[in-house]
């Protein structure tokens, strides 16, 4: 992605918040995120510079925690949770469901960039599995035939 001045400078103002404070980088990139969208390696090599930190443990956040993407995302942000409990009670006929219905896989944005689809691990709700979390709600006990008129409603 190329940076525009422009908006290098807004996240120059941003980051100057952070700067010179110990243990503020997943802040800083989750402020980051929200103006870009994302966090490409562009935007990466200037939070690493302006918070003297290395690319490499910034590399490595981003990279380890699911809330960042170091891809355009959709306008709704569909995740689906596929760990034990979500998988075992058809998380991944949801999945599936989804994929096919919105023509992209797990990473991927749809044509008109309105919905992205991506995995979680855990989400914590084993009790109200299977959950898929579209944007900040989180939609329990989904099954394959109601996920695509949740979905209708994020629009």
């Amino acid at each position: 992605m190329e940076i525009s001045s422009e908006l290098e400078d807004t996240l120059l103002g941003v980051l100057s918040r952070f700067k010179g404070k110990k243990g503020v980088l997943i802040q800083a990139l989750h402020a980051v995120q929200n103006i870009v969208g994302y966090l490409p390696p562009s935007v990466l090599r200037i939070v690493a510079r302006e918070l003297d930190v290395p690319l490499s443990e910034v590399y490595g956040v981003v990279t380890f925690y699911h809330f960042f993407s170091m891809k355009p995302r959709g306008k709704h942000v569909i995740q689906v949770c596929l760990g034990t409990a979500c998988y075992v009670r058809g998380g991944q006929e949801i999945l599936d469901k989804i994929q096919k219905e919105l023509g992209i896989g797990v990473g991927e944005v749809t044509e008109d960039g309105l919905y992205s689809v991506e995995v979680m691990r855990c989400a914590g709700a084993c009790g109200l599995a299977p959950v898929v979390r579209i944007d900040n709600d989180v939609h329990k006990r989904v099954n394959p035939s109601q996920i695509m008129e949740i979905i209708s409603n994020y629009t």
